[in-house]
This record gives structure tokens, sequence and C-alpha cells, in this order.
């Protein structure tokens, strides 16, 4: 504790509060990444498998998600909070804060990772999908067993895409009020010229971001085959 209040006085000043906004910023990365991928996986794989000549082609929902996907993708986030104001408010019971902005999240997210696996499942060689048709597989063991297990490396490398931008979007929210470690910077390093905390908070993010690089790269090297 002494080298902090030594290199950086601001923040050892205000210790309990920069702790409690990595915390925050872990919660939202942690509780909107979750749900972000969850959800992307499945309307990922309706995406994929809906589209022109694969296993359950169907034009209308094909059509439909993918302009939704698209539609959500180009809309800036801070506009996207505030549409969302009155849903993120029923939802979350509040507007501010960390809780008030893991919604805006997901919905932001979830169309950017959809893209990604549809990204990752098309690469999935066609003559893996035959041979497993010509082997009796069903449509829902073709999702499984060749579609999503021939995807994973890719799909991991995506998903540590997905969470670096969403820690990128969680800071943006906290331009409208959203908690977190951008918060706290903002509000001690911009708003009163505490340069410590400005770089303190810099390096936290760089750490957070090398930790979620390096456990998706390892389970990229487990999984590639």
């Amino acid at each position: 504790m002494e080298i902090i209040t030594s290199l950086a006085p601001n923040v050892a000043a205000n210790w309990d509060e920069f702790i409690i906004s990595i915390i925050e910023t872990v919660y939202m990365l942690a509780v909107s990444g979750f749900f972000s991928i969850i959800l992307g996986l499945i309307f990922g794989v309706i995406l994929v498998t809906t589209g022109p000549g694969k296993i359950y082609e169907n034009k209308i929902v094909h059509q439909t998600l993918s302009a939704f996907t698209n539609v959500f993708r180009s809309i800036p986030f801070v506009i996207l909070i505030a549409v969302l104001t009155g849903l993120t408010r029923v939802i979350s019971g509040t507007i501010i804060g960390a809780e008030g902005v893991i919604f805006p999240l997901i919905v932001a997210c979830t169309p950017f990772f959809i893209r990604q696996v549809d990204l990752s499942l098309s690469e999935v060689d066609s003559g893996l999908i035959e041979a497993a048709q010509s082997m009796g597989l069903s449509r829902l063991q073709i999702i499984w067993k060749v579609y999503l297990r021939e995807s994973i490396p890719s799909i991991f490398r995506s998903i540590s895409i997905t969470l670096i931008s969403l820690l990128g979007l969680s800071a943006s929210g906290a331009v409208v009020g959203g908690g977190g470690l951008a918060s706290f910077v903002i509000r001690y390093g911009h708003g009163r010229s505490m340069a410590d905390v400005t770089w303190v908070g810099v390096i936290v993010i760089l750490v957070i971001v090398f930790v979620i690089q390096i456990v998706c790269d390892i389970i990229i090297k487990k999984t590639t085959h």
C-alpha cells in the first residue's frame, strides 16, 4: 500500500471506491458477457442453419434474423442506451450504475457475437456436413458434433474479441451514468485532473484484457486439432 501511496496518491486516497469500481467492471463484463455469448451462440446457430441449402433452411427466419443483427450492430452504444431506457428500467429496476448498463450491453453485444458465430460456423467444411448426413446423424447431432465441435477454436477467438469489445462498451456506458472503472477514471482522472488515477485505470484495463486473451488462447491451443 505504501508503494501505491507514493506512486498514485489519489488512487490510494480513494482506494475503497477504486476497488468497488473494479468489481463493478468485472461484474458487468461477466454478466453481460455470459448472456451475450449464450444468446449469440443460439441465434448464431439458427442464422447459419436456416441459410440457403443448410439443414434447417428457412428463408424468412434467416433474413429476419440477419436484418435484426445488422440493425442492432449499427446503432452506437450511447444512443442504444437512450433508446432502451424504459425497457432497462423495467428489467433492471434502474438506468444508472452497473445494473443499469448490463441490459443495454447485452442488447448491443449479442448481435455482434451472432455475426462472429455466423462467420465461425460458416468455415466448417461442407464435406463434413454431408458426411454426417450420410452417416444418419440427426440435424441436432450435426449442429452439436460437427458445427460446434469443429468451430470451438474459432468461437473462442470470437469470445475473446467480444469480451474485449464489451469492456470498451462498458467504458462508454460510464458517460451516461454507468458504473465501473471508467466511471471512476472519468470522475477523478478527467474531472479532477488526477493523472495517476487515469494511468492506474489504464493499467487495470490492460490487465483485464491480457487475462481474457491468455485464457482464450489456452483454450484455443488445447482444442485445435
